[in-house]
């Protein structure tokens, strides 16, 4: 079994053209431990668990999407900006290349529901979302339009010391791929798991307390009683610039 490569803060780039490019805003990141055995059996086939300190995390994560483009085309006005909140996990596929799953997105915009769905093949969901900041406290919420699954969240960032050298925060927010299943048209072969890259500036991190939290979305993506606890990492930044490339098969 190969090692998972080493983390880093940098984004090592694309090799290739973006075929997708973001901006994530005033984004926040809650984090628990969970046993490796609760994580593999939601990871797609050539995926393992990645660990940091003995565990798996699990992320709930928050944030405003906004200025979504495809390939050279401009950003999308309207349907390219929305607040969204999505359960990620993290795995390591065979040749040591760590990424996200992910097991639900929630936005606001069906149109970007449908797309990402069909040519991305990601778990995303229809909900009404909103993100606002009032004395100090950022708060999202989001509630699937069909069956009614729910996340309120406010945390009150501490604008201070940014958070540096620190190897969990790093592990949990320097991403540079995810893993998606499922047939698309950029899949050379239709239902095989593919690692997708992006890239982007390194995310300018913050602590954040958390003011309250009420969470049916990590229970739905197959994990009860994860959120029922406090999370063991709140983090928060104002954001970053993404871009991501052409996927790969495993």
């Amino acid at each position: 079994m190969i090692d998972p490569e080493p983390i880093s803060a940098s984004g090592p780039g694309l090799a290739g053209p973006a075929v997708a490019a973001q901006l994530w805003q005033e984004a926040t990141f809650l984090h628990w431990r969970v046993p490796d055995a609760a994580v593999a059996p939601l990871l797609p086939p050539g995926v393992r668990p990645d660990a940091f300190d003995g565990s798996s995390w699990v992320g709930l994560i928050a944030f405003r999407l906004a200025r979504a483009r495809f390939g050279p085309l401009p950003p999308v006005p309207h349907f390219g900006t929305f607040t969204e909140v999505n359960v990620r996990l993290y795995g390591v596929d065979g040749r040591g290349r760590r990424g996200v799953v992910f097991r639900s997105l929630e936005a606001s915009r069906l149109a970007a529901v449908l797309v990402a769905r069909t040519v991305f093949a990601l778990p995303y969901r229809w909900a009404t979302t909103d993100q606002r900041e009032r004395d100090g406290v950022v708060g999202y919420r989001s509630r699937r339009i069909r069956t009614g699954e729910r996340c309120e969240l406010e945390v009150r960032p501490d604008r201070g010391m940014p958070v540096t050298d620190d190897d969990l925060a790093a592990f949990l927010t320097a991403r540079w791929a995810l893993f998606t299943a499922g047939p698309t048209p950029l899949a050379r072969r239709r239902g095989r798991t593919r690692w997708m890259p992006n890239t982007h500036e390194p995310w300018p991190l913050h602590r954040a307390e958390l003011v309250r939290l009420q969470d049916d979305l990590v229970a739905a993506a197959g994990l009860p009683g994860v959120a029922a606890r406090p999370p063991d990492s709140v983090l928060y930044s104002r954001g970053v610039a993404a871009r991501f490339g052409l996927p790969e098969s495993l």
